[in-house]
């Protein structure tokens, strides 16, 4: 059975952009580049290879790039579109009241810029001949990270943002990337909005891909501010039966769903006749490491509800919260869990 992690990995102590709980827009990687200390593009460089080597060595498959030189995951991909302003920051309130943070402004129109994930793909695949994931995050999470000022209508901020990450994607694919994911949170909080034009909005993000890309979405219910909180608010338990259908007809080919904070109806994997499930069996807001007979145990549930061709299992979302040791050790178990229920 095959592994993969969901994006973010813990960030080493020598580099000079840590992993903020939240993400500040004030805070980004070229401003690093351009000051002391001097090597810093190098520890950078420095930090993806050892955290793919890192994914590689435990035993994970499908590795990610760690995101290493992100400051946010959201933020990162904002600052190489144009419309955004990062100098006129308004304060807003997310994912249902969850989160308040100064947030980038839109007050012009959404495009492409020049291409910049091809780099840190190739950066991170140059360690290791398995395939590296590079995550992207999706068009209804942009609009809700941040304040529209232009547009003044969801669909068509999506619809700009869907034909903008399409550009970078479709860069991203053409230099050689196989598996591309798309984040897309919101989607668990806003599932009418999903089902009323933010999937149509993910299928833009992938047109044109080729053939032998793995497009995948990923829809996680919620992220604690710090590790080890015993009370967040987290999305609709029920929401991904409510997307479902719709996620199995659009244009992706694998569906990643966090299982492990919070256990679902694995009955929910039969609504999949064809994509792929990225199961998430590792609690990425906890400091306890999960045990190998858990999650075989609930592999092996899964497996009464998908073939298990079309499963693969992965942590519920990012790994950035969690120490470095703390976050082998859990993709360990994933690992020796995956290899108990089934060759790859």
């Amino acid at each position: 059975m095959l592994t993969t992690t969901s994006g973010s990995y813990p960030k080493p102590d020598y580099l000079p952009l840590q992993n903020p709980s939240r993400g500040d827009p004030t805070r980004n990687y070229s401003d690093y580049l351009a000051a002391p200390p001097r090597d810093a593009k190098e520890r950078f460089e420095r930090g993806t290879r050892e955290a793919v080597r890192d994914q590689v060595e435990v035993g994970i498959d499908i590795p990610t790039d760690g995101e290493i030189r992100r400051e946010h995951y959201i933020y990162y991909h904002c600052r190489h579109l144009r419309g955004f302003s990062f100098d006129d920051l308004a304060v807003k309130e997310m994912r249902d009241g969850s989160w308040r943070a100064r947030v980038p402004t839109i007050g012009r129109p959404i495009e492409a810029g020049a291409p910049f994930l091809a780099e840190d793909w190739r950066s991170a695949q140059a360690v290791t001949e398995r395939p590296v994931k590079i995550t992207v995050p999706g068009p209804m999470t942009i609009a809700d990270s941040t304040v529209d000022t232009y547009y003044g209508d969801q669909r068509r901020l999506g619809a700009a943002l869907a034909d903008a990450l399409n550009v970078e994607i479709r860069a991203l694919a053409d230099a050689g990337c196989t598996w591309i994911q798309v984040d897309e949170p919101l989607f668990a909080r806003r599932p009418e909005g999903a089902l009323a034009y933010g999937i149509d909005h993910l299928s833009r993000c992938f047109h044109g891909v080729p053939a032998g890309v793995t497009r995948v979405v990923h829809v996680c219910c919620g992220y604690p501010a710090e590790l080890d909180m015993d009370d967040y608010p987290k999305a609709d338990p029920h929401v991904y039966a409510t997307l479902a259908d719709a996620l199995e007809a659009a244009e992706i080919d694998a569906f990643s769903l966090e299982d492990a904070h919070r256990h679902n109806d694995l009955a929910l994997l039969e609504r999949f006749s064809s994509t792929k499930i990225l199961l998430g069996l590792v609690d990425v807001g906890r400091s306890r490491v999960d045990p190998v007979d858990e999650i075989v145990e609930r592999l092996r549930a899964a497996l009464y509800h998908i073939d298990a061709d079309r499963l693969i299992a992965a942590p519920d979302c990012g790994l950035n919260l969690l120490d470095r040791a703390t976050a082998l050790a859990k993709l360990g178990n994933l690992v020796a869990a995956a290899k108990i229920v089934g060759p790859s």
